[in-house]
């Protein structure tokens, strides 16, 4: 599946250095997808937006306490590391 705006994904939040607050999945809405192009397509440690073009994209993050915005997040659907974003699972 390719990301385009509006949709909705998960966005894996950081967590704290400490590990008092775990790294966990947050709603997001898709606001942007950029293509990459150039040296960021070789340094990006990502998976393919789809088969043809890698991309990072633009956030809007539902959090209980609020939202934030993040820009320029890669897709992680194997890692799932912090900062990062993927598919919901479908049950």
């Amino acid at each position: 599946m390719k990301p385009s705006i509006g949709r909705i994904v998960h966005y894996v939040s950081y967590g704290t250095p400490g590990g008092e607050h775990a790294s966990q999945c947050r709603a997001a809405i898709v606001t942007e997808v950029t293509p990459l192009e150039g040296n960021d397509v070789a340094q990006a440690d990502i998976e393919s937006c789809d088969e043809d073009q890698r991309c990072r994209v633009s956030l809007a993050v539902l959090n209980p306490t609020g939202m934030f915005f993040n820009a320029g997040v890669f897709q992680s659907e194997s890692a799932r590391s912090g900062g990062t974003w993927h598919w919901p699972e479908r049950d």
